[in-house]
């Protein structure tokens, strides 16, 4: 009997949200376990700031050029690399329980109400691209997906339609009637995306995931080795957790976020020092992707509504780290948690009120790009609990888990396994990680590429129809932690500039060629 591997994911997830990680606002006792005997990253950095890419590199072990996911709505090919299908092969039971997003969603629940109201048979789809809906697929033996809401095919929302018809309606409707992200809000301050869910707590789809997560470690066999991917779709907005839980939290006791500048004139202030596609945003005159919805203008949100956005996201945070505790707990019942390894994180962050915006965009500060990452290795394995400092990536954790299976790492994946202390990363010189963003929408094209190394997050702007090239983005994580002083132009920081940008381009990954094709919004 080998090491056994549970992945936990969720999605736009800030890395202070955790207790562990200085977090006051969510009580998350559990994953603060995981990271009391485990290893705590302080500065764990995607490859990409939106969904699909960065779970797609995940999945491969690639940066987004090599795999081709640029953007969301580009599909990752089917016959993609993919470290389930390596442990698979080496004899692992593979599952993926929630979130996916690996494909567009909108895509397939466009092609099945096509073909419910032709009269023709919905399984077509699942059986051309899901391996008849519940695997193998990727490398996955088994799949059960969900995602924000009950709109659609996927399991979880035909779960709910069939069991629970009348919650299925209390849902929150993510996309409006011209498939943009909605700009309504249902709560009490009218912030976009807010909804008080009237949904019973075990329907919602954070013990859904878990649910289900279990049901399916309960069928394998006791010496069965393996890799679950346990997705949870929450912190990401809509932001409706039941309506029965919203007392742990009440949004009127919620002190403003330190990144949120209070008075318009600070805020404006900080975002017209730095390239203009901040400030074209925050007016509402631009809005590069399917990221937040086209019709808001970032410029009207109040401090009440990131207050109640901060409350709800802090429930649901806590309800994560509940059903985190209910699988665990399963998992110790029979008998696997020595020979247990347990990875926790999340694809990107979330604003949350810094520099008073919500959402994500093309913006590459701690926000969107440091993310809680914890990997508590199997107790049985004998590696002593440790912070790491050094950058690490999302790059980073397919050749994990192919080291924690034994397996050797391919020559396919780009990342290195994730070190164990500071110490294993200066030795192997662990030292810099690169993110991305590419979107072309409406004519509108913003490319970003950003290197995070001693100290330093630089950016360099690529020709767009928003940028000329020249512009950029330099901060000091120790001088200025929330990156509000864009030092770019600064002419003593000229020399460490050079000398960032310098890496930045020695270090691109290589580039699928010829480039996929967006297919679809989200």
């Amino acid at each position: 009997m080998g090491r056994k591997i549970l992945f936990i994911t969720t999605d736009q997830q800030r890395y202070d949200t955790l207790g562990c990680n200085g977090g006051t606002l969510s009580r998350t006792p559990v994953i603060d376990a995981l990271a009391s005997d485990g290893i705590r990253y302080e500065r764990a950095v995607p490859q990409s700031v939106v969904c699909m890419p960065s779970r797609s590199t995940m999945l491969t072990g690639q940066h987004p050029h090599t795999h081709g996911v640029w953007m969301n709505g580009v599909p990752l090919p089917v016959d993609a690399p993919s470290v389930a299908g390596l442990l698979h092969d080496e004899g692992y039971r593979t599952a993926l329980i929630g979130k996916a997003h690996f494909e567009p969603f909108l895509d397939p629940f466009l092609r099945f109400n096509e073909n419910r109201l032709a009269g023709l048979g919905t399984e077509t789809i699942e059986d051309r691209r899901f391996g008849g809906g519940n695997g193998p697929h990727r490398g996955f033996d088994h799949l059960e997906f969900a995602t924000h809401g009950a709109a659609g095919w996927l399991h979880y929302a035909r779960w709910l339609g069939q069991e629970h018809p009348e919650a299925a309606a209390g849902y929150y409707a993510v996309l409006d009637r011209d498939l943009e992200v909605n700009a309504d809000g249902f709560g009490d301050t009218g912030a976009p995306q807010v909804k008080h869910n009237p949904i019973e707590r075990g329907w919602y789809h954070t013990d859904w995931v878990a649910d289900r997560t279990i049901a399916w470690l309960d069928g394998l066999d006791v010496d069965d080795d393996f890799f679950c991917w346990m997705s949870f779709p929450d912190p990401h907005h809509p932001w409706d957790p039941p309506e029965s839980e919203l007392h742990r939290v009440d949004w009127r006791d919620v002190e403003l976020p330190a990144g949120y500048p209070t008075s318009a004139g600070e805020r404006e202030a900080i975002l017209d020092a730095k390239p203009r596609h901040w400030r074209l945003w925050y007016d509402g005159a631009l809005v590069s992707n399917y990221e937040a919805p086209a019709r808001w203008v970032p410029a009207t949100l109040t401090a009440d509504q990131v207050r109640e956005v901060n409350a709800l996201n802090a429930i649901e945070v806590e309800l994560i780290d509940e059903a985190v505790g209910r699988v665990l707990a399963a998992i110790d019942a029979r008998g696997w948690s020595d020979d247990l390894d347990v990875v926790f994180t999340t694809d990107h962050g979330e604003f949350q009120g810094d520099f008073g915006l919500l959402f994500k965009g093309p913006y590459h500060v701690d926000a969107l790009m440091r993310l809680p990452l914890i990997w508590r290795p199997a107790p049985a394995a004998g590696v002593a609990p440790a912070t790491v400092t050094a950058p690490v990536g999302l790059v980073d954790l397919a050749p994990t888990f192919a080291s924690i299976a034994g397996v050797d790492v391919p020559d396919w994946m780009q990342g290195v396994e994730l070190p164990v202390d500071d110490p294993d990363a200066a030795e192997r010189g662990i030292e810099a990680q690169l993110t991305a963003w590419d979107s072309e929408l409406a004519g509108v094209a913003v490319h970003l590429r950003t290197i995070t190394r001693d100290g330093w997050v630089c950016t360099a702007y690529l020709p767009g129809a928003v940028h000329d090239g020249t512009e950029g983005e330099l901060y000091s994580l120790v001088d200025d932690p929330m990156q509000r002083v864009n030092r770019w132009d600064d002419p003593a920081l000229r020399s460490v500039r050079d000398d960032l940008v310098a890496d930045l381009w020695d270090r691109q990954p290589p580039v699928r060629h010829p480039r996929l094709e967006v297919q679809a919004p989200v």
